[in-house]
């Protein structure tokens, strides 16, 4: 497992675990790894102090190594490396899912997306499920007028389903 630091193009940091360095790569070119924040595909990792190992000839943590071994804390071995990365699968397999869903059940409205909730919001038109872009101005504004909006970061390769 590894962990980067990443920064959107609205200068959002956030941390996001990869099984690879090649992983994170070929997620990026899918248009997965999205900012949690706002969305934003445009992401690059961010500068990041290593997490460095002491030497050995440095003193280390004395405080639970008189401890009976059954009752000093677990080091992050291979198997719980290996959950989280099995975690962060299943979590992509499930975005997929629902981003499919949405696309399969719901109306692309695209740059109209806006317009369209607040219709719906105020009984102008007919409440349906409806997706589209919106920027986070305009979600927080929406957020604000009491209409719930959800971010769901769209594959650049997905298909648009127009009802």
């Amino acid at each position: 497992m590894i962990v980067f630091d990443l920064k959107c193009e609205n200068g959002h940091v956030f941390e996001a675990w990869f099984r690879t360095s090649a992983s994170y790569e070929t997620q990026k070119a899918d248009g997965i790894v999205a900012c949690p924040h706002c969305g934003s595909e445009a992401i690059e990792k961010a500068i990041m102090a290593p997490n460095v190992a002491a030497k050995a000839n440095q003193k280390t943590d004395t405080k639970s190594a008189h401890l009976p071994a059954d009752q000093r804390p677990p080091a992050m071995d291979e198997s719980i490396a290996d959950r989280i990365a099995d975690g962060a699968e299943l979590f992509g397999e499930a975005v997929d899912k629902l981003r499919k869903h949405v696309e399969e059940n719901c109306e692309y409205v695209g740059e109209d997306f806006t317009e369209e909730a607040r219709a719906m919001h105020y009984g102008e038109k007919e409440e349906r499920g409806i997706y589209g872009e919106a920027t986070a101005e305009e979600r927080d504004e929406l957020a604000d007028e009491g209409i719930d909006v959800f971010s769901l970061s769209m594959a650049k390769s997905s298909s648009k389903v127009e009802n």
